[in-house]
C-alpha cells in the first residue's frame, strides 16, 4: 500500500498525462510556453482571483509574497507553530522576525486568540512591527480566515495564505454583496496566498512548482518582475533583486491533465473516503481499552477539507509514562501500511530558530507534535484499504 499512490494516479491519467508530455517535448518551448499561461488562468478562475503566477516551489512562493508586501528587518510575522519549516524560514530569509502562534488543537490551524495573545506581546515586548499573518491550511482545510482577517485589519497587518496543502478546500462565506453565502476556495483568503505542486500535495506536478494568487494589481506586477531576476520592461532590463522561479512547460503541462481530474472527480473522492475513514474508526474505537483514545480530523461548518492528509490524534498511556509512536508504526509497516508524523517538532523548538522566541504560549502546538499519526490517504485509495488500515491500526494499539 501507498501512502500517497502517485502511480495508481498516473494509470488512470496516463493516456493524457503521455500525450501532453510528448507535445511539450515536440514544440521545444521547455520554460514559459503557452500551458503555463493556459494554467496559471485555469487556475485563477478556479480560485477566484484576479492573477495567478506560477512559479518553482511552495517555498518561492511564500518568498515572492513576502518581497511583494515588502516585508524585511524590523517587522514581526506571525506563523502557527505547528507547521512546516518553510512557512517561518521565508520570514527569516527577508530579515523580519518569525513570531509563533498556537493552534486549535481540533483543526491543526492558527488560533485567532493566541494570534491575538502574540501581537499583544510582541508590542508590549519587543522593538518590532507587527506586519503580516501567515495563516496555514493544514492537512487541507483552510485556516479560520473570518477572525484573523478582521484581527489584521484591526491591527493594520497583510495576510498571506499558505495554501500548500489546501488547494481545493474552501469555507462557505457570506457573499460581499450581503445576498446569501457562496463557498470561497482556498487560495483566495489571503491579501496574497500561495500554493505548492509539490508531488504529494492535493494537486501535484512531477518536480517542483508552486504559484502565488492574489487581486492586486500592483503586486502581482511586482511579483512577475521577481520571479524572473526582477526584469523589468524585458529580459536583460533588471530593475530589481529577484528569484530565479519559474514554473517549466512540462510541469504546467502535466498539471493541467491532473487539474482537470481534480475538479471532475479526485476533491470528491477523497472527501468519500476520508468520511469512510471517520465512520470506521467510530464503529472500531468501542474494542479498544477506554484508556486509548483516537480523535479523528475534525472538519467545522461550512468547511471542506482537500485532505493533504487524514492525521489522527492519539492518547495512549504507556508504562513509563511515554507513548512510544515509533513502535506502533513499526507494528503498522511490518503488516504493510505505511504512516507519516507531521510534524514531530513545533517550529519554536528547531534548531534554526532557537535563538527566535515564541511570544505566545503554544501547548496545543506543542502536544500535538506528540500525538499525531497520517495514515494514507488520496483520491484513488479504496475502502478495502481504507478498513485495512484501521483494522490494523485497532488490533497493533
Amino acid at each position: 500500500m501507498e501512502f500517497r499512490d502517485l502511480k495508481k494516479q498516473y494509470q488512470a491519467l496516463k493516456t493524457d498525462i503521455d500525450q501532453a508530455m510528448v507535445d511539450v517535448a515536440t514544440s521545444g518551448a521547455y520554460i514559459m510556453g503557452s500551458p503555463v499561461k493556459e494554467l496559471e488562468k485555469e487556475l485563477a478562475e478556479y480560485v477566484g482571483v484576479k492573477h495567478c503566477l506560477s512559479c518553482a516551489n511552495g517555498t518561492d512562493a511564500l518568498t515572492l509574497a513576502l518581497k511583494a508586501l515588502g516585508i524585511g528587518k524590523g517587522d514581526a510575522v506571525f506563523v502557527p507553530d505547528f507547521t512546516f519549516f518553510s512557512s517561518a524560514e521565508v520570514v527569516s530569509l527577508e530579515g523580519a522576525t518569525p513570531v509563533f502562534v498556537d493552534v486549535d488543537p481540533r483543526t491543526f490551524n492558527m488560533d485567532p486568540r493566541s494570534l491575538d495573545d502574540a501581537i499583544r506581546s510582541v508590542l508590549d515586548h519587543m522593538d518590532l512591527r507587527p506586519k503580516a499573518v501567515i495563516a496555514v491550511d493544514l492537512f487541507g482545510l483552510p485556516a479560520n480566515f473570518t477572525d484573523i482577517r478582521a484581527i489584521a485589519k484591526r491591527e493594520g497587518m497583510y495576510v498571506i495564505e499558505d495554501g500548500a496543502q489546501g488547494f481545493g478546500g474552501s469555507i462557505r462565506m457570506p457573499k460581499a454583496s450581503g445576498d446569501g453565502f457562496e463557498a470561497r476556495r482556498a487560495c483566495s483568503f489571503g491579501d496574497i496566498s500561495t500554493t505548492s505542486f509539490f508531488p504529494a500535495k492535493p494537486l501535484g506536478c512531477y518536480g517542483d512548482g508552486g504559484a502565488v494568487f492574489t487581486d492586486n494589481d500592483e503586486w502581482a506586477a511586482l511579483i512577475e518582475s521577481y520571479r524572473v531576476h526582477g526584469k523589468g520592461s524585458f529580459k536583460y532590463d533588471n530593475v530589481r533583486i529577484g528569484l530565479n522561479s519559474r514554473l517549466d512547460t512540462l510541469q504546467a503541462a502535466i498539471l493541467r491533465i491532473k487539474f482537470r481530474a481534480f475538479k471532475e472527480h479526485e476533491l470528491a473522492d477523497v472527501n468519500k473516503m476520508a468520511e469512510y475513514y471517520t465512520q470506521l474508526f467510530d464503529g472500531m474505537t468501542k474494542f479498544l481499552k477506554k484508556e486509548i483514545q483516537i480523535t479523528t480530523p475534525y472538519i467545522p461548518d461550512g468547511y471542506t477539507s482537500s485532505w493533504a492528509q487524514y492525521t489522527i490524534q492519539l492518547s495512549v498511556p504507556s508504562g513509563n509514562g511515554t507513548f512510544n509512536r515509533e513502535a506502533l508504526q513499526a507494528k503498522l509497516k511490518a503488516k504493510g501500511i505505511p504512516s507519516m508524523v507531521y510534524y514531530p517538532t513545533p517550529m519554536s523548538q528547531q534548531t534554526a530558530f532557537k535563538e527566535v522566541h515564541s511570544y505566545a504560549l503554544t501547548p496545543n502546538a506543542q502536544n500535538l507534535a506528540k500525538c499525531v499519526l497520517s495514515l494514507p490517504m488520496h483520491p484513488y485509495i479504496t475502502r478495502e484499504e481504507v478498513r485495512q488500515v484501521v483494522e490494523t491500526l485497532i488490533s497493533s494499539l
